[in-house]
């Protein structure tokens, strides 16, 4: 049972902790979530963080116009969030300003048509309907309530579960077999979405949302149409981009009495005579002791020592398994030009943009093959849009091509793929922009080399994830259960973050903190009292 000295409550002062902590290793949305729940319930919390602030990859990169989000960029599943702050007896909205989007994206092809999918449901199947005709109209229909339903039915027992498994993913299947010809078990989600819509073009729209987790539309199980219900559901801006999320969350946890040490790089986590995780060293000789260890990072650092050999057992399956997509990242201040920089009501960018390519299957090949794409898909962040407040002159952008990871999955520290230096530099910067240019989008300035994060440098900012910004693959239609879940196989070692049941996504790493502080307070026998013992058992975000 732990023992009740553990409790330590009141604000952050910065002071050593009286007893072992919960040692967090990184500040990332599932880290912090983790460090919230756990020093929200009384439990001493120290976060280490090698990085001069919170966010992990909800980072930020400076420009004239003022911070970047060079991360991710879209907030669903708002349910997740306001559950997180509610656990520790706070609501989201008296931390951060968010402004929901009635423009969910907006879609621009080549052929010069444009397709905005909206938040009300009805507005998007008009839209569609204008775009394609009543046929689409009746299939984007259909299609929406596929994914409604597949994501109320594995919602719970895939997502919302600290640990999946296939018997009890059948038992649920088998209560409501119409849900497998929805499924669609032994199609990918191109070839499902190439069934059901007779337009391409909203086949290639749907078929993006696989890369929402690291995929490929054309290796991806049909399941992950499901995806679309959480944007259908609500997309949120964040004023300040989301590193002011991760502020939010790291500030409130500091409150509840978690001590952050930044720029307090980890060497290696240690081990007692027991086997079980019990402290760790710093790369400047401290050690510290720890009632439990979470790491949050890429459970494939951990497999390659990273974190020192005697914890490799706890990343020894992301090792050897397939790495989802990277990503080639702007991030830059400018302003906009051309015929698309415009007003939002009058046609030009939204908050949320996508240009696509004229092949995908071209560009999902070249992924595959390593390389950066002729043709890519563009998506575009216009990060000051969305609020109420006027544009400024100089507008704050994130731009994403989708680039292959830097290791072949053989299980090996892995092999680089795709061009490395100078060259990828201009052969992005000129298939980014000039992709850009022909659909009327110029800036002003362009932004240069400084402002490009390529799969290196993605594997520099995040040891052990080979440039992958997902974890494993989601290829195959049982891979979600062979991620890593919040217990590894080191006694006192826990998980939590993208790379970590139930995957990518600024909501699922968030519930893996959930799980992972759950796992931990059960281990360790927590007895606390009234509201600080209510942790969520399970919520549903449908």
């Amino acid at each position: 049972m732990m023992n009740q000295t553990l409790r330590h409550g009141g604000p952050n002062s910065g002071r050593p902790l009286a007893t072992p902590p919960v040692i967090v290793i990184g500040a990332g949305i599932g880290g912090l979530a983790a460090a919230l729940r756990l020093s929200a319930a009384g439990v001493p919390v120290m976060v280490c963080e090698r990085a001069d602030g919170p966010g992990g990859k909800m980072r930020t990169v400076p420009s004239p116009a003022g911070p970047v989000d060079a991360g991710p960029t879209v907030l669903t599943m708002r349910a997740v969030f306001d559950d997180l702050f509610h656990a520790a007896g706070a609501r989201i909205e008296d931390h951060v300003t968010l402004h929901r989007q009635d423009i969910l994206a907006r879609h621009w092809w080549r052929d010069g048509s444009t397709l905005d999918l909206h938040a009300d449901p009805e507005a998007s199947a008009a839209a569609v309907q204008d775009f394609a005709g009543a046929q689409a109209a009746r299939e984007f229909r259909d299609f929406s309530a596929r994914a409604a339903r597949l994501f109320a039915a594995f919602d719970g027992p895939m997502m919302q579960t600290a640990k999946p498994s296939l018997p009890a993913l059948t038992r649920r299947v088998m209560r409501e077999p119409a849900l497998i010809p929805l499924m669609a078990p032994n199609r990918t989600l191109a070839q499902m979405l190439a069934g059901h819509f007779a337009d391409p073009r909203l086949a290639q729209l749907f078929g993006r949302y696989a890369t929402y987790v690291g995929g490929s539309p054309y290796k991806a199980p049909a399941l992950l149409a499901l995806i679309w219900q959480a944007e259908a559901a609500g997309v949120w801006v964040v004023d300040g981009g989301m590193h002011a999320l991760a502020r939010a969350v790291a500030g409130l946890a500091g409150a509840r009495g978690a001590v952050f040490r930044y720029g307090a790089e980890v060497q290696e986590i240690t081990r007692d005579g027991a086997g079980r995780a019990c402290g760790l060293r710093l790369a400047g000789g401290e050690t510290i002791p720890a009632a439990a260890v979470l790491f949050n990072g890429d459970p494939r650092a951990l497999g390659l020592g990273l974190l020192g050999r005697s914890v490799r057992a706890a990343g020894s399956g992301p090792l050897r398994a397939d790495r989802s997509l990277s990503a080639r990242v702007w991030a830059f201040g400018a302003r906009a030009t051309g015929a698309l920089a415009g007003d939002t009501a009058a046609g030009g960018l939204a908050h949320h943009n996508v240009f696509f390519g004229g092949d995908p299957d071209t560009e999902f090949a070249e992924l595959r093959a390593g390389r950066i794409p002729r043709d890519p898909t563009l998506y575009v962040c216009a990060e000051d849009r969305g609020k109420p407040a006027p544009l400024p002159g100089i507008e704050r952008f994130e731009i994403i091509m989708n680039a292959a990871p830097l290791a072949t999955p053989t299980g090996a520290a892995g092999r680089p793929q795709g061009p490395f230096g100078p060259e990828e530099h201009d052969q992005c910067h000129t298939r980014t922009f000039d992709t850009l240019e022909r659909f009327g989008l110029t800036f002003d300035p362009v932004p240069g080399h400084p402002a490009l994060t390529t799969p290196r440098g993605f594997d520099t900012l995040f040891p052990g994830s080979a440039g992958s910004l997902y974890g494993q693959s989601p290829h195959g239609l049982t891979a979600a259960l062979s991620r890593p879940t919040a217990r590894s196989a080191v006694a006192g070692l826990y998980l939590a973050g993208g790379g970590t049941h139930p995957g990518a996504g600024v909501p699922m790493a968030a519930i893996s903190g959930r799980h992972a502080a759950e796992a931990i307070l059960t281990d360790l026998g927590s007895t606390l009292r009234s509201r600080q013992t209510a942790m969520p058992g399970g919520m549903s975000t449908g």
